[in-house]
């Protein structure tokens, strides 16, 4: 499988990398309940949250290798 990057969606990224999961958890997204997280991308996610959405996806992709 490819790479995770900030402009793919929320839901996108938990469904075919579940093991993200943790992750979301770990900056307080609940990220498979909310109904932003459908139309949501990562980038937008994590900056309403006042996350790096870089520093983010440098950790989920750690997480899927």
């Amino acid at each position: 499988m490819g790479k995770i990057t900030k402009e793919m969606g929320l839901i996108e990224i938990v469904q075919n990398y579940p093991e993200t999961i943790e992750i979301f958890q770990k900056y307080g997204l609940g990220c498979i309940g909310c109904a932003a997280a459908r139309f949501e991308n990562l980038e937008a996610g994590a900056k309403v949250h006042g996350i790096d959405p870089d520093k983010m996806v440098e950790e989920l992709n750690a997480a899927i290798v």
